[in-house]
């Protein structure tokens, strides 16, 4: 009789409960240190003033999306990873790796974003801080990049089909499903074909739009970025240092985040070669094995994230202390440096006029 209930991965003990262990514990705190992180950065841009700019606001928006990453894919695949089994079956087949795709695009798009920000920025840094983006033109670039990223990822909707395999074991052992890249058969004829082109052209596509496309831009943008700072420090009055060195302090960051990404990004495209011309030869343990690594880290990312903006961006991290001094009746020295600090900061675009005023906000 075929088990009714999803098997133990920790019982009885095996070779295999070590690597269920294993991941289990990699992914809660993958996820644990995903969620609290990405939680700060949008609380700290939307309930701080002072936070509120254009960059900040790709920033939160990157948290959003890795946020709702971690809290639905996440748990998912460790569920199939420790299980054999898709929970929901074909809709989260489906579904769990458009999501991961979106995700790539989400974050391609915003580092593109922050590039262009942040060359602006350099090109003319007094005037930068004297302009406010209002909320028409931020939402419009937030949709663009949240609008792009999902239509692009949409054919990943069309090629994938779930598939269940008997097990090697006796009657008892359950069926292990797996979601391969297969178009089905009984897609209209639009779809079906516009399903192939995709197939055909998916290795390629995702190495050139998520992981070339987001790496040279960052590199080249950030490269024109430096020369500017550098040019503008050299002819800066000695009150603009600080914008100055804060600007840096930006591009070395948004580097920082391409790296990471890039370096997330790498092993899924191995996957996917490997997928593609060396599958004969591979063994299907080592494929998948690949295949988890390569979802480890799209996840590790997205956790990675907002853990080196609150460590590299002195803002984020005063922003918290900032929003508690709001409260108080009385201001020290300290809270008026970081005030100081947040107004001439590449994140914020608060008018010079205002410093004279106390950042509203709440605790993070």
């Amino acid at each position: 009789i075929k088990s009714e209930f999803f098997p133990n991965p920790f019982y009885p003990v095996t070779s295999e409960t070590y690597g269920a262990y294993a991941i289990t514990i990699v992914s809660v705190l993958i996820f644990a240190v995903g969620i609290t992180g990405n939680i700060a950065i949008m609380c700290v841009v939307c309930h701080n003033y002072y936070m509120r700019s254009i960059s900040n606001a790709l920033l939160a928006n990157l948290a959003i999306w890795d946020f709702a990453l971690l809290l639905f894919c996440l748990p998912l695949v460790v569920f199939h990873e420790l299980t054999n089994t898709w929970l929901l079956g074909q809709f989260t087949c489906k579904v769990v790796p458009y999501i991961e795709v979106a995700s790539l695009g989400v974050t391609t798009f915003t580092l593109c974003a922050l590039c262009i920000d942040r060359f602006r920025a350099a090109t003319n840094v007094q005037m930068y801080y004297e302009m406010i983006e209002n909320c028409t033109s931020t939402a419009a670039k937030l949709a663009v990049i949240w609008i792009g990223a999902l239509l692009l990822a949409l054919p990943e909707l069309l090629i994938r089909q779930l598939v269940s395999e008997n097990g090697d074991g006796g009657v008892d052992e359950p069926a292990s499903e797996r979601c391969l890249i297969r178009i089905s058969t009984s897609l209209p004829d639009t779809l079906y074909v516009l399903g192939l082109t995709y197939e055909g052209a998916r290795l390629w596509w995702c190495f050139g739009c998520y992981f070339c496309l987001p790496t040279l831009f960052t590199i080249g943008s950030s490269v024109a970025t430096a020369r500017r700072i550098r040019r503008a420090e050299r002819g800066c009055a000695r009150g603009n240092k600080k914008q100055i060195r804060l600007e840096s302090q930006m591009n070395c960051t948004v580097v920082a985040l391409a790296i990471v990404y890039g370096a997330c990004v790498v092993p899924e495209n191995v996957c996917n070669m490997v997928s593609a011309y060396m599958a004969a030869g591979v063994p299907q343990s080592t494929m998948a094995l690949l295949h988890l690594l390569s979802q480890l880290l799209l996840f590790l990312r997205a956790a990675v994230t907002p853990v080196l903006l609150l460590c590299l961006c002195r803002p984020f991290g005063h922003a918290c202390g900032i929003a508690a001094h709001s409260s108080a009746t009385a201001s020290d020295d300290n809270e008026h440096e970081c005030t100081t600090e947040l107004e001439l900061s590449p994140f914020s675009t608060i008018r010079r006029e205002m410093s004279n005023y106390t950042a509203t906000g709440s605790h993070c």
